[in-house]
């Protein structure tokens, strides 16, 4: 049995859980999230989600534990929200944003602007002596993992001198450079 899987997932004041054939849809304070299963049951028991399977068949092991996974980011998500935050490490690295268009200086010939989803909220914080810091939060984990991962991705921080962009907290594996 998925050690995962067959833990019930509670649901909290002011959350509301709905299940329509293989649809579960969760509202809550902070928005609305609709996933999609199957090969799996969800149903609904005195104010807890319980998700079960019918067989040992791998599809249906590996899926189980995934569905209460999602089921449980998406409660999480509408009563409390997720937020990534990125640190820009390096001489010249600046971060701005007009709403939500993020303008990143990167030490590239050229800014890149991205323009972040409307689900997503975006701040920049950049203080002097300090590096500049993008913070995204959201209802939805995986777009708020996504956006964060595509940024960080424009420029990887590198092992000898640390510089590029990282989560704040990230401990980096640092490499010793040439020795004289």
């Amino acid at each position: 049995m998925s050690r995962i899987g067959k833990n019930p997932i509670s649901i909290p004041a002011g959350v509301t859980v709905e299940i329509n054939e293989s649809v579960v849809s969760v509202k809550g304070k902070l928005g609305q999230l609709t996933q999609e299963f199957s090969d799996v049951t969800v149903k609904i028991e005195d104010n807890q989600v319980i998700v079960e399977r019918s067989s040992d068949l791998k599809d249906q092991r590996a899926k189980h534990g995934l569905y209460r996974s999602l089921i449980n980011n998406m409660i999480i998500g509408v009563s409390e929200g997720y937020s990534k935050s990125l640190e820009l490490v390096g001489v010249g690295y600046r971060a701005s944003n007009q709403g939500q268009k993020l303008d990143l200086a990167l030490g590239y010939s050229h800014n890149i602007v991205l323009q972040v989803a409307p689900e997503v909220t975006l701040e920049t914080i950049s203080e002097k002596g300090k590096n500049p810091i993008v913070k995204l939060t959201s209802h939805d984990k995986q777009l708020v993992g996504q956006i964060a991962a595509k940024i960080r991705g424009f420029r990887k921080p590198e092992p000898y001198k640390g510089k590029g962009v990282k989560f704040v907290g990230e401990v980096l594996r640092r490499k010793a450079g040439k020795s004289a």
